[in-house]
């Protein structure tokens, strides 16, 4: 059995004697590494991965679209943001893990375990029969979502070189941003002709696809499954797992029942749920630090600045992205009164931009070896962007309704690109997919504080809006329903609802405000992030050695690939094929070159 620091991917003579079969029906061998395979292979494996990516970014967003609908069916729209924040919740939590199971289980056994969760949770969502059915369905699919954008990525780290990495990450954000984009418009279009239930039934498909391109195509990452469930277990933090699991959902408890629910702060719920996320924070933590052998936060990167900038900005910039797409929806339909699928499609742009932005930043990165400049200059766009959405009004034009958010999704996508290529810039490679984990975590746990968050600062400023401008012996049975029926707000008398949009419009603003505050902080914070010159070949010795810290055998059992500049990997179509002059200058550089 290979030790803890055998490196799990090893020269084509070393790897078990074991042959597969291709889509094509071929044999293919075990031997065979990430940068040998086929291109009918590698395009096989990117359809498999890019399709479960697509679906992981729509169930991120299709619920906003559908709560009117779910409310409307089971009463509930107060409980409503419970839909995103439980998918978001097992996603942040869950998500970690990946990156270690891509190393004890292989990178197709952690892909697949992944897209089963996924499909296992959608389909348990279209069977739902009442809300928390619903709430522990998307909690599963979550478990899974998470696993399939990480493991996605490891296996592009693992095919690519650093310099067309992030072309490679390009194409695969167009799929994560038009799933993201297409789930609110998508959602709100099946829910108004089929029913809500049909948004979930209709992935299936896609889901089984999926599974059947990567059992076939993705036989590089066996070498991980020969170890034992035993081992695997083992090596899981679960320590870590389960009390962020804890810390996080207690947290989402108490914004709920605080400010959702409207409970006094001496209610023992209140008082109770907000003890434990503080205690099992501090729990998660020690664990960390002091116990897990393997941390789903490595000590390693902890202890170096450019992950730590890396994590807060992802943080900052996903409750920002979550701020926003979850309530701008809301705007239209209950300010404007329009239908839900109308009301989805205000977010189509904002995917097309992220499309954009994305495969901007990975040809930028890879044509001039750069990011720092990049990132900078178009880091700027989502607080222009979020700040414009802060201005749309009732009586706005549909210029400004329709691509007041254009700025805000092209800068992020550009962001999150640039951000993740710094990050594994500075990590030697045998961190690299532990070190994708610990980004993508502090990523997902900006979405769901992103959702929690401004649900609660949405459900305070909506009660006290309400109770500003309906008068009355009826008011509070009135604004008890306005608040558990986004529906409702139409069917009222002009007068009432007069009140009623006013009270939203001016709630939703606060939460866009709120947006723009952390667009802005993630902006100031990625400032020091330092320039670096990206290379087509494998880092040199002096640069491993610069960004090394004295971690654990624990944390120096990732994936050590090197890649020879005369053997580049192939790309959309063979990205690496021809060379820029600016290669020759990142080639020879080891001093770290700045923007």
């Amino acid at each position: 059995m290979a030790a803890e620091q055998d490196p799990l991917l090893r020269p084509s003579t070393s790897y078990d004697d074991q042959s597969f079969t291709s889509r094509t029906g071929s044999k293919l061998s075990a031997n065979v590494g990430p940068l040998d395979i086929s291109r009918s292979t590698r395009y096989a494996i990117l359809a498999g991965l890019w399709s479960a990516t697509f679906l992981s970014a729509l169930n991120t967003t299709l619920v906003a679209t559908l709560i009117p609908s779910i409310s409307s069916e089971f009463n509930k729209s107060n409980e409503a943001s419970w839909l995103g924040t439980s998918y978001l919740l097992a996603v942040c939590t869950f998500t970690p893990l990946y990156g270690r199971l891509c190393n004890v289980m292989g990178r197709r056994g952690a892909n697949q375990l992944a897209v089963l969760a996924a499909f296992l949770g959608t389909v348990a969502c279209g069977l739902s029969k009442n809300m928390e059915m619903l709430v522990a369905a998307r909690f599963l699919s979550g478990m899974g979502g998470g696993g399939i954008m990480t493991t996605t990525t490891i296996i592009l780290s693992d095919m690519y070189s650093m310099r067309s990495r992030g072309l490679a990450q390009g194409f695969s954000s167009v799929f994560s941003g038009l799933g993201m984009g297409l789930g609110g418009p998508l959602g709100g279009l099946v829910s108004d002709q089929f029913g809500w239930r049909w948004a979930f039934i209709m992935q299936l498909p896609l889901f089984a696809l999926s599974l059947t391109l990567t059992t076939c195509n993705l036989v590089y990452a066996t070498p991980g499954m020969g170890r034992s469930a035993k081992d695997v277990l083992k090596r899981i933090d679960w320590g870590g797992s389960i009390t962020l699991l804890i810390a996080v959902g207690s947290f989402l408890v108490f914004l709920s029942v605080k400010f959702s629910e409207d409970l006094p702060w001496s209610d023992p719920l209140v008082v109770v749920s907000l003890i434990l996320g503080i205690a099992f924070l501090v729990a998660f933590i020690l664990v960390e630090l002091c116990v897990s052998p393997e941390p789903v936060l490595s000590p390693a990167l902890l202890r170096q600045s450019v992950p730590v900038v890396v994590g807060i900005s992802n943080f900052l910039v996903a409750m920002c992205n979550f701020s926003v797409m979850y309530f701008f929806p809301m705007w239209f339909q209950t300010v404007a009164l329009t239908g839900a699928s109308t009301a989805g499609l205000h977010l189509l742009p904002n995917s097309m931009a992220m499309s954009c932005g994305s495969l901007f930043a990975g040809y930028m990165m890879h044509r001039t070896g750069r990011y720092k400049v990049i990132n900078i200059m178009f880091g700027f766009f989502p607080f222009v962007g979020s700040l414009l959405i802060t201005f749309i009004h009732e009586n706005s034009g549909p210029l400004q309704s329709w691509l007041s958010i254009i700025p805000l999704g092209f800068g992020n996508a550009v962001v999150l690109q640039t951000t993740l290529v710094a990050l594994l810039a500075h990590l030697p490679d045998d961190l690299m997919a532990v070190g994708t984990g610990f980004g993508q975590v502090f990523r997902w746990l900006g979405q769901v504080s992103g959702v929690a968050v401004s649900s609660a600062l949405f459900q305070s400023k909506l009660d006290s809006e309400l109770r500003k401008r309906i008068y009355g012996p009826d008011a509070a049975g009135i604004i008890n329903s306005v608040r558990h029926s986004v529906t409702l707000a139409a069917r009222l008398p002009p007068e009432l609802q007069r009140a009623v949009r006013d009270s939203y419009a001016v709630a939703l603003h606060d939460v866009f405000v709120f947006a723009t505050c952390s667009t802005l902080a993630a902006y100031i914070v990625r400032l020091p992030i330092p320039g670096k010159t990206l290379e087509h070949g494998p880092r040199k010795n002096q640069d491993h050695a610069e960004n090394s810290v004295s971690a654990t055998g624990d944390d120096r059992n990732e994936l050590n690939i090197h890649q020879d500049d005369e053997q580049p990997a192939r790309m959309l179509p063979d990205i690496e094929s021809t060379k820029h002059t600016t290669d020759t200058m990142s080639s020879t550089s080891t001093d770290g070159g700045r923007n």
